[in-house]
């Protein structure tokens, strides 16, 4: 069964793109995030946390145009380069185009195993996506602190309201965020059952009988939450068991609807 590719819309943009694109980076538990460091030949890749979300229409949905915000250490050589590139180009000087250090960003979600007759023929169920842009330091206060709380709201719902806030101004010092104004982006997908098997591998009945041949649908599980030491609260807050039920009733959803559903044909998928 052949993939789906959704590219980053031009102007206008087409909501479906986007959404999906976006949907899925903001399910993510993990973002790859790729960048160029000037003292090594090879391009640095680092697992960071983020969101999409927009500061100046924070009422935007995935469906918008969005920015990515990323989450990580001040002194990070990311947020350093990030600092460095700010109004100027890769090497440093300045330069007329937009601003920011050029990233890029990947996501990815397994939601089941392909097993087909002939090991060439195995794949996954998956939903992917890669974003382009150019990070640059989040220096107001009040878009800082906002993006950290829709971060860390992506990470368990409703979290941050929960959690003793605002930071103090030694933890707003100590973190960074950084602005990802996105230029291009695409998302691939597959689902469905296995295909692709030569027509005498498929027309074989003995081999039928031999080689099983299915989907194992795969997905995350948030399973029962254990107290830290210094825990002082008896019981799972209401609003952790609500995202717990909702994680993982969604995620099974997806598996099995990864599973079951053919890949619809798109006409301007490269």
């Amino acid at each position: 069964m052949p993939s789906q590719t959704l590219e980053y819309p031009k102007q206008p943009y087409t909501s479906y793109s986007l959404e999906t694109i976006h949907h899925i980076i903001n399910t993510s538990p993990v973002l790859h995030v790729s960048f160029n460091a000037p003292d090594s030949p090879f391009p640095t890749i680092l697992p960071m946390i983020g969101q999409m979300g927009s500061y100046s229409r924070p009422s935007a949905d995935t469906g918008d145009v969005l920015d990515l915000y990323l989450h990580g250490y001040v002194s990070s050589q990311i947020m350093n380069l990030a600092r460095g590139n700010w109004g100027k180009d890769g090497d440093g000087a300045e330069s007329n185009e937009e601003p920011g250090l050029p990233l890029s960003v990947a996501a990815t979600h397994v939601d089941g195993l392909v097993l087909s007759l002939t090991p060439n023929s195995h794949s996954y169920n998956y939903r992917s996506a890669v974003v382009f842009g150019r990070a640059v330091p989040v220096t107001d206060a009040a878009e800082k602190l906002w993006a950290m709380e829709l971060i860390t709201n992506g990470v368990v719902h409703d979290r941050w309201r929960h959690t003793r806030v605002p930071p103090t101004p030694a933890e707003m010092q100590s973190t960074a965020v950084l602005r990802v104004a996105v230029a291009a982006g695409s998302a691939k997908i597959r689902t469905g059952m296995p295909g692709g098997e030569s027509r005498a591998d498929a027309g074989d009945p003995a081999l039928a009988a031999r080689v099983w041949t299915g989907v194992v649908p795969l997905h995350l599980v948030a399973e029962e939450p254990l107290p830290g030491p210094g825990n002082g609260v008896a019981q799972v807050p209401a609003y952790l068991r609500d995202y717990m039920a909702d994680f993982n009733n969604h995620a099974k959803k997806t598996a099995l609807e990864a599973a079951t559903t053919p890949m619809k044909p798109n006409p301007s998928a490269k």
